[in-house]
């Protein structure tokens, strides 16, 4: 059984490559996978491995400047969810694009799980997805708006361009685990929207703690791991990706005539050259060479 650990930490890291050798050297000596990202403002990624060598990591973060405080969520998977381990350094932890966002100095207030479904209810009350359209397009609460956005770097912009419609609204926010959040709030606050809240811990927090019966949410979460989605329970769900487009489908959707294993599906089939296909195979080949011969393909799990 392989523990998988989600994490994020915003703190002041002047020099994010000067932690980076140690931290990757741990992980590999302590058999852990998956992907981490460093920037100044702080680390976040997802990691799976053996428990012990999970803790070590854990640990080992937390020993780092400002990151005593760190919080994650768990999870286990029967196979690994990762291929390899990578420590990146990166200009932000996640990408906004606006450089006077800053977590550290205010966020919307905290809503606990237990406390969202009596939030998102009150008439004064908008509630914004912050997740990317495919995201979305498996799972979200209850009236929830979808800005319908590709990437986490066009919320701006859509806010921007939709702001008039929330006049004299509270603005209730989620995502995944909580990251995209801590920068949205801000955001919002430093738009002058004064009455913003966020859900502590994410949806995965929510689906976590909430039992089903009670629940205000429809569908399954999208996660950035081999899972691919989780719904009550952090239950992995129904989805695969389309390692074509990296988006998620159902198992009825490969008997589609757009799908081609780790080439396309019908949701990606118009959107990629031939050549970009002719590419796919050639990974899909040697993925499959690897895997009879017992080895990791670089390429089979996205990171």
């Amino acid at each position: 059984m392989y523990t998988i650990a989600a994490l994020y930490h915003f703190t002041r890291f002047p020099d994010p490559a000067a932690i980076r050798p140690a931290l990757l050297d741990l992980c590999q000596a302590q058999g852990v996978k998956g992907s981490l990202l460093l920037a100044q403002e702080g680390i976040n990624g997802t990691i799976a491995g053996p428990r012990a060598g999970i803790d070590a990591v854990l640990a080992h973060i937390k020993s780092l400047p400002g990151c005593a405080g760190l919080e994650w969520k768990e999870a286990t998977a029967a196979e690994p969810p990762f291929g390899k381990m990578k420590v990146r350094l990166k200009k932000e932890i996640v990408t906004m694009g606006q450089p006077d966002v800053d977590p550290q100095a205010s966020v919307g207030h905290y809503v606990e799980p237990e406390e969202w479904n009596d939030l998102i209810r009150q008439d004064d009350v908008v509630l914004i997805d912050t997740r990317n359209d495919y995201e979305v397009a498996i799972g979200t609460f209850e009236g929830a708006i979808d800005p319908k956005t590709e990437s986490f770097r066009d919320f701006p912009a859509w806010w921007e361009a939709n702001k008039d419609r929330f006049h004299n609204k509270r603005v209730a926010m989620f995502c995944t685990g909580g990251i995209r959040c801590e920068k949205s709030t801000n955001y919002l606050l430093g738009q002058g929207v004064e009455d913003v809240y966020h859900l502590k811990g994410g949806i995965l927090r929510y689906l976590e703690e909430m039992p089903a019966e009670n629940s205000t949410w429809e569908g399954e979460c999208f996660v950035f791991d081999n899972r691919v989605s989780v719904g009550h329970g952090l239950v992995e769900g129904p989805h695969e990706l389309c390692h074509g487009c990296r988006r998620p489908i159902l198992p009825e959707d490969k008997a589609r005539p757009e799908f081609e294993q780790g080439v396309s599906c019908h949701l990606c089939i118009g959107q990629t050259s031939e050549e970009d296909k002719e590419r796919f195979r050639e990974r899909q080949k040697q993925m499959k060479l690897a895997r009879e011969r017992g080895e990791d393909h670089l390429g089979s799990i996205p990171l």
